[in-house]
């Protein structure tokens, strides 16, 4: 509790509690992007500097050649290409599915609906890992491995818990009276589902896929074990780097970085949807 000179009374913190959290807060921050930092440092580096014994943490001869042997990989398009394919799918399929199974467990009383919603959390405390193997019997018993499509749908599964938790939270936040009045006016239930229900649920939906493109990007045990490098993402595309002379650190990190950009660009384009919020969609709508 702070007392100004005009006797008005501010409750909050001090000022050297102020300065001890953000300094706190700075120092924190400096933690976490310091690797995001030599990230950046080494990719520009040539690989005399890489290997260096005293590391420096600026290049003195800054080289775009890590860029440049990173690119000119024969299979670095095709895994590019290859992981907006499998995100694309596995995303669009998870809001679809997803969407519809929250709206049914959040809007709709049945028998067995506490039970499915204890089985969406307890599939999340499984380690993926441990289903590997009898995924990949499945998949090969289904003729999918070595496919785009069999990865997608591997990663549906994976995205489908989180994504119908996180929706289910949405829609249960939209009045029901809301449903009720749209229902009053003349509304059909389709119409109150694509008028009311879908335009609300539109930043839970964003949020969701934000998590679920960056999850999808981002794996690399999974389609390194189903695919052949042919089929694969960046992400396994990068192991590459590492062969039995070494590793190659400059296009390692240059294609860390590379591989980083869709992400980036995907979140800034969506950045604004993100923090809208259901009340503010209720006023629109």
């Amino acid at each position: 509790m702070a007392r100004h000179d005009e006797g008005v009374v501010t409750v909050g913190r001090s000022r050297i509690g102020t300065f001890f959290a953000n300094s706190t807060g700075i120092v924190f921050g400096l933690f976490m992007i310091f690797p995001v930092y030599w990230v950046m440092n080494t990719a520009f580096k040539p690989d005399s500097e890489v290997r260096s014994f005293t590391p420096t943490f600026l290049p003195e001869n800054p080289t775009l050649d890590n860029f440049r042997s990173a690119l000119g990989e024969e299979l670095f398009l095709p895994a590019m290409v290859n992981g907006l394919i499998i995100t694309a799918m596995a995303v669009a399929a998870a809001l679809v599915v997803g969407f519809l199974a929250a709206l049914a467990i959040a809007r709709f009383q049945f028998y067995g609906r506490k039970a499915i919603i204890l089985v969406i959390l307890c599939v999340q405390l499984v380690p993926f890992l441990a289903l590997l193997i009898p995924l990949f019997l499945m998949l090969q018993g289904a003729n999918l491995t070595n496919s785009l499509v069999g990865v997608a749908l591997v990663y549906l599964v994976l995205l489908l818990p989180y994504t119908v938790w996180t929706l289910r939270g949405f829609i249960s936040g939209i009045p029901r009276e809301l449903d009720e009045a749209a229902m009053i006016d003349g509304c059909t239930r389709p119409q109150v589902f694509w008028r009311i229900i879908l335009p609300l649920t539109g930043p839970g939906l964003v949020a969701t896929s934000v998590y679920g493109f960056i999850q999808a990007w981002n794996e690399f045990i999974i389609i390194n074990t189903l695919n052949n490098p042919q089929k694969q993402n960046l992400m396994a595309w990068l192991l590459y780097n590492q062969t039995e002379r070494g590793t190659a650190w400059g296009p390692l990190m240059a294609g860390a970085i590379i591989t980083s950009i869709p992400v980036v660009v995907f979140f800034l384009l969506i950045q604004r949807n993100i923090a809208t919020g259901l009340t503010a969609g209720a006023v629109k709508g």
